[in-house]
């Protein structure tokens, strides 16, 4: 059977993209302590590293249905000149199945809309799942551009080719 990605717009706000978002943050919390999560950590994390910015004109949120239910979801947050990727998240039931991959896409593709020329990002040591799907897709290391305490691997994607000015012109 042929799985059917589809990716919308959306605010944190509404329903499926902060159920998404809840997930996203709780397996976060999980991960990173190495045990279950405890009662208010998934808020706290939340607080922390809030999502609002991910609406126009600062950002973009991108939730992904799969086969017409709420299954993952993408954040864009604009930069000068280009965008950061965040919020990256395909929930447990629906990977394997292109979910991460339909997401890149469909971030880069707006990110270009919006006029980035770079996708960047960064992540844990842990998430491993994550620094594959981002290798496999085009995604090289950097050194740090940010000061998050939490990163520990920054990425890169140019979303354009760069042809040198003058070379083959008459």
């Amino acid at each position: 059977m042929r799985t059917t990605w589809t990716l919308m717009p959306a605010r944190p706000t509404d329903p499926d993209a902060a159920e998404l978002l809840w997930r996203y943050f709780e397996e976060i919390v999980r991960r990173y302590h190495r045990r279950p999560v405890r009662p208010g950590e998934v808020e706290a994390a939340m607080a922390e590293s809030a999502s609002g910015d991910l609406v126009p004109p600062t950002g973009l949120l991108l939730v992904a249905y799969r086969d017409g239910r709420p299954a993952g979801c993408a954040g864009l947050r604009l930069r000068p000149d280009w965008a950061e990727l965040t919020r990256v998240f395909v929930h447990p039931d629906h990977r394997g199945q292109g979910g991460g991959a339909a997401l890149l896409a469909a971030a880069e593709r707006h990110a270009r809309t919006l006029g980035a020329d770079r996708i960047r990002l960064d992540t844990r040591a842990d998430l491993v799942e994550a620094r594959a799907l981002y290798a496999r897709h085009g995604y090289v290391e950097i050194p740090a551009y940010n000061d998050d305490v939490y990163a520990e691997h920054w990425f890169e994607k140019l979303l354009c080719e760069l042809t040198p000015r003058g070379r083959g012109a008459k």
